[in-house]
């Protein structure tokens, strides 16, 4: 018989906090926890709460951040929302959408969220320690900036959740934005000593060039914070790792960026734009160039143009008419171009969207762009599936996440969908319109398979050779494995493993 002397004690914790947003705490824990699996250990990571549109679907039909879901693959475990078990989805400047354990708790402002902050810091501790019951590591993730000190006292992501879990922190910063020395110093000198206490060392990513000319950069970065740097991660270009923010394409480089010598494809850079991850294969193809593109402009040049999910349709679609962009939309497929749209980008494609409860803000109703023969309701609840489908008789899987339905009352079906959440489905998705040039689905990840990709390209009259490469799970699977490669070739390791065991 067991006794309490017996009890498994809870896994340990290693926190992974940034300098700022977008320093690459997420691919410093995902190479992580690819490595501590490959170790041998149960790793599990962890986000109390993640602000991010980009979201994806568990296996229980429950939707978390997409940058656990990553980890999570990474890990080789399966996604679960007590990885992330709050995420905040922004549909305005000061609101947002509230996900609880993978479910649509409603919206609120920032202030109403502020206010109950202690029930989500004690429903993320409850995940946390869940996890740590189940698993052998607990990889977690902060937030933004560690160092916010107008925010600390409310902390439920960064500190206070590494004080709860008695975690060593790593702490991430950027070089390749500049200002690396700043970045150190400062956030080590805004955090109270408790805090400081906690970091046990600095990992200085994207570096460019020659690392050791970097030598002396270290070791006044160890003298000024105190803190020893673990490594210098250099920038990648051999394999890919997907992005969790939409901080990447906030600055869309537009048509300047395109060199003209390869058929181009235009992502229309929406005000709410979400789950941008679905065209990250696109712009890992060699054989055509993607651009984002958010000033209205001649799209004629371009062989297509993508409309993406919205967190926020019916505010985007207005956007869409006060910009002008509608007009550039119209004219492009009037002309012969091929529109593709994607969950929110398929509702604005159809006739109107009807909102009758409210569900996007105030109840109304928007006439669309008209190029595909559908209408949608927005009504909750929201759709949140794994989805398995073909596309011209190909296989893929996806997910669908959207509020409201689609009802088409001509064209043609984009998708069959052969099942959801691993029960038999048997029915259909999306629009092709009459004409074949206009075409839009619910289902998130239509582009992860090559072989649709391929078929999706012929389509288009666009004369490709069929993809060699791998995709989906598998061409991810292959680059979390260089991703933890870099990470031990570049990282101090010793002292990395040392924390996994409580030894640092």
């Amino acid at each position: 018989m067991k006794t309490a002397d017996d009890k498994k004690k809870p896994a340990r914790c290693i926190a992974v906090f940034g300098t700022g947003s977008d320093v690459g705490k997420s691919v410093v824990t995902t190479g992580l926890c690819r490595h501590f699996a490959e170790q041998g250990l149960k790793v599990a990571p962890y986000k109390a709460q993640n602000m991010s549109n980009n979201s994806g679907v568990t296996p229980e039909g429950l939707e978390m951040g997409r940058a656990q879901i990553i980890q999570a693959e990474a890990a080789g475990v399966v996604p679960s929302v007590l990885m992330n078990p709050v995420l905040l989805k922004p549909t305005g400047e000061t609101g947002s959408q509230v996900v609880v354990m993978g479910k649509v708790e409603g919206d609120e402002s920032a202030a109403d969220y502020h206010k109950k902050k202690e029930r989500y810091f004690n429903i993320a501790a409850d995940a946390l320690d869940r996890l740590r019951e189940e698993n052998d590591l607990v990889i977690m993730e902060g937030a933004g900036s560690c160092a916010e000190v107008n925010l600390m006292a409310g902390d439920i992501v960064n500190f206070r959740m590494a004080d709860y879990a008695d975690a060593d922190v790593i702490l991430v910063a950027d070089i390749h934005r500049g200002g690396v020395f700043g970045q150190v110093v400062g956030t080590m000198a805004c955090l109270p000593d408790h805090y400081a206490d906690r970091v046990k060392g600095v990992v200085i990513n994207r570096f460019r060039g020659d690392i050791s000319l970097f030598k002396d950069g270290c070791e006044w970065i160890e003298a000024k914070s105190g803190k020893p740097v673990l490594g210098v991660l250099p920038w990648y270009r051999d394999f890919y790792i997907g992005s969790e923010d939409s901080v990447v394409i906030e600055q869309p480089k537009g048509k300047s960026s395109l060199t003209g010598t390869k058929p181009a494809g235009a992502v229309i850079r929406l005000p709410f734009i979400s789950n941008f991850t679905d065209f990250e294969p696109l712009m890992q193809r060699e054989e055509i160039e993607l651009c984002y593109l958010d000033r209205p402009c001649d799209l004629s040049e371009f062989a297509f143009v993508i409309i993406p999910g919205s967190k926020n349709t019916r505010k985007d679609l207005v956007w869409l008419k006060e910009t002008g962009w509608d007009r550039q939309i119209k004219a492009f497929s009037e002309a012969g171009g091929h529109v593709t749209g994607i969950c929110g980008g398929y509702q604005i494609l159809g006739e109107k969207i009807e909102d009758p409860q409210g569900v996007e803000g105030v109840a109304g109703t928007e006439e669309g762009l008209g190029l595909l023969p559908v209408t949608t309701v927005m009504k909750a609840p929201k759709t949140t599936t794994l989805s398995r489908f073909t596309y011209e008789g190909i296989e893929g899987t996806g997910y669908e996440i959207h509020m409201g339905t689609t009802s088409r009352h001509g064209g043609e079906p984009l998708v069959s969908v052969l099942e959801r959440n691993s029960q038999p489905a048997g029915d259909t998705d999306g629009c092709k319109a009459p004409s074949g040039k206009v075409m839009g689905t619910y289902m998130h990840g239509i582009f992860d398979s090559p072989a649709i990709v391929d078929s999706w390209f012929k389509n288009l009259g666009m004369e490709v050779l069929a993809s060699k490469t791998t995709g989906g799970l598998d061409a991810r699977m292959e680059a979390y494995g260089r991703l933890a490669e870099h990470t031990r070739t570049h990282l101090a390791m010793e002292k990395i493993n040392a924390m996994a065991k409580d030894e640092a």
